[in-house]
């Protein structure tokens, strides 16, 4: 899936190419609203002013609303209108994995309202906020188990196959475990209490499962090398369960012992906030490794050449939730070297969005991007069948 790929089967079906982008649209393109999301929370949470960059933090999430709704739109549209295509996508073994950006990229938008939207609309952006956080609380559950329950009975997969995109519908959960520890601490005490225990659920629902997915891709790894170069960005998705793990944890400990005390549990609060600095050391640390071992891959891709596709957001997220998790271990130890490191992630993260934004407009105004892999899987499973008949 790179930039020359076109699309001849609108002209050939005689549809108008609006009707084909929509028969072609996948879940994919919210990997666009997850790299365009992190980024805005990442410059809104730099350690040092920079005149006009909340400006531009705040556009972003402006940018990041309209493009999930646009997005949402799209995917609606395909299901309503190619339902027996659009199902195909069940069958996938890499397309139906990013299901788990829907939920990843909504919770981009709901930390954005408590970060962006009071001066835009005052206390509504919490009510917003919060009915938008139990929204992806659902999505993210159910990303979480329907499709790896796809995998085990529906699918088609092998150790030899295996990439990190196996890790996309798992780590849902936890990034709305972070995000409802910032929630947390705009809410009533009660309410308050109820999201943040939801929140380590959702840690836990997330977290140990991705890690054990990380084993197994280091085994695939050691026994069959690296994957093909169109999987080159997946190098990077290691980081994300890693950086928000560690993000929950330092965010959910930060957030517990006000919580745990207003409902009669101080004690509690109290341990959660150790467990919170404590773990999230150890996760960033362990994140450091596969920070270090996707430079060097990517390295070795880009020497052989690197053709553009939509994975390429893959660059983005993983490395922005890894910054978030940065800056808030500065902000809780008080250590200059965090805040440093979280500074250089950030900036980046900021050149691989405009690389990758900006190469993404140039694919979707030519039309190669849309394109769906399970159209092209089910064509030619029609076609072996055909034949075999």
């Amino acid at each position: 899936m790179t930039l020359s790929i076109t699309l001849p089967a609108a002209t050939a079906r005689g549809r108008g190419p609006l009707v084909e982008v929509v028969r072609q649209f996948t879940p994919n393109w919210f990997t666009v609203t997850m790299g365009t999301g992190v980024l805005a929370l990442a410059l809104h949470q730099l350690p040092f002013a920079v005149a006009g960059l909340e400006g531009v933090a705040v556009a972003l999430w402006l940018a990041d609303i309209g493009l999930f709704v646009l997005f949402s739109l799209l995917y609606a549209a395909r299901w309503i209108l190619f339902f027996d295509e659009a199902r195909r996508i069940f069958g996938h073994s890499v397309m139906s994995m990013f299901f788990g950006a829907i939920p990843m990229g909504l919770a981009t938008i709901v930390n954005g309202f408590l970060a962006f939207g009071g001066p835009l609309l005052g206390e509504t952006a919490v009510a917003v906020a919060h009915w938008l956080w139990w929204l992806d609380v659902a999505l993210a559950v159910g990303c979480g188990v329907l499709v790896p329950y796809l995998m085990f009975t529906r699918q088609q997969h092998s150790l030899e196959k295996m990439t990190a995109v196996w890790l996309l519908p798992v780590v849902a959960a936890e990034v709305a475990a972070a995000s409802g520890a910032l929630l947390a601490a705009h809410l009533p005490a009660a309410d308050a209490f109820a999201v943040l225990i939801s929140g380590y659920v959702l840690w836990a629902y997330s977290v140990p499962l991705a890690l054990s997915i990380l084993v197994l891709l280091v085994l695939r790894l050691v026994l069959h090398k690296l994957p093909e170069r169109d999987m080159a960005a997946s190098a990077w998705l290691a980081l994300g369960p890693i950086g928000t793990g560690a993000l929950g944890l330092i965010l959910l400990g930060g957030q517990a012992p006000a919580t745990f005390a207003a409902n009669g549990l101080p004690g509690i609060g109290d341990v959660a906030c150790g467990i919170g600095v404590v773990g999230g050391t150890m996760l960033w640390g362990y994140g450091l490794w596969w920070l270090m071992l996707a430079v060097l891959k990517t390295a070795r891709y880009l020497r052989d050449g690197l053709p553009f596709n939509l994975g390429w957001w893959g660059f983005t997220f993983p490395l922005g939730v890894y910054a978030l998790a940065t800056l808030a271990l500065a902000r809780v130890t008080q250590l200059s070297f965090f805040a440093a490191a979280g500074s250089l992630l950030v900036l980046c993260l900021a050149a691989f969005w405009l690389v990758v934004a900006a190469a993404t407009l140039r694919g979707a105004w030519r039309g190669g991007l849309f394109f769906a892999p399970c159209l092209a899987a089910g064509g030619a499973a029609a076609r072996l069948e055909a034949d075999a008949v």
